[in-house]
């Protein structure tokens, strides 16, 4: 059975072509033109992925993404006709896997879509495992995390991570004592070419930290190492 993909474009043609090249994939789709209805669908169907655009004419795409993610770990997309890094980061902060701008071809939409899905099966504890290693806990300073049950805990205090987020947080642990790039960590993880000006690997690890209560100034658990990378001591 194909999963199930929510849309949400006020622009008609856009939604309508999405839906069309999904669904001729196999996948079902729920499409709307507003976010207040796309809220219900939210809340009534199962949903596998949703791509969401930012400017809605009711609610604003980065407000359904934040209600998404109070209860829901599946991938989201946005859609966006601004090449900004800084509404790129602001997604990807308030838990948005992916950021598409505007005009794309529809193929673009469809291959996101299946990695961002390969991506959520691979890490979701939920589902079969993909990579199965020796080793699918790791327990120190306080931070737990377990690959077989997708749980984190942090000082004995559950932490609600994505599946983006406890992905990057197991290959950290994975590598425990060494520096980790970003060039090394976006492939690993995303599974796709790293680009110099990227900013999605940093934008998650911001959000990481917040979540994990890491101090801005000086984090104990994951630390920079400026001009090389990431790493957990």
């Amino acid at each position: 059975m194909k999963e199930s993909i929510l849309i949400v474009d006020d622009e008609k043609e856009i939604a309508d072509l999405l839906e069309v090249y999904l669904k001729k994939d196999g996948y079902t789709v729920y499409k709307y033109y507003n976010g207040l209805e796309a809220l219900k669908c939210i809340e009534a169907k199962k949903l596998d992925l949703a791509v969401l655009d930012v400017m809605l004419p009711d609610i604003e795409g980065f407000r359904i993404c934040q209600k998404i993610r109070r209860k829901y770990f599946y991938p989201i997309i946005m859609l966006t006709v601004k090449d900004d890094d800084a509404d790129k980061i602001k997604g990807l902060t308030l838990g948005a896997d992916d950021y598409i701008t505007k005009p794309f071809h529809p193929l673009e939409v469809v291959a996101r879509v299946k990695n961002q899905l390969r991506r959520y099966v691979k890490f979701n504890g939920n589902t079969k495992r993909v990579f199965d290693t020796v080793r699918d806990e790791y327990d120190f300073n306080g931070l737990m995390i377990n690959k077989s049950t997708h749980r984190c805990t942090l000082l004995n205090k559950e932490v609600t991570l994505t599946p983006l987020e406890f992905s990057i947080l197991w290959y950290l642990c994975e590598n425990r004592g060494k520096v980790i790039s970003s060039e090394e960590l976006f492939e690993a993880v995303w599974g796709e070419k790293y680009l110099n000006n990227n900013n999605t690997v940093m934008a998650h690890i911001g959000r990481l930290r917040d979540k994990l209560k890491e101090p801005a100034k000086n984090p104990q658990l994951i630390k920079t190492v400026w001009g090389v990378g990431y790493t957990i001591k």
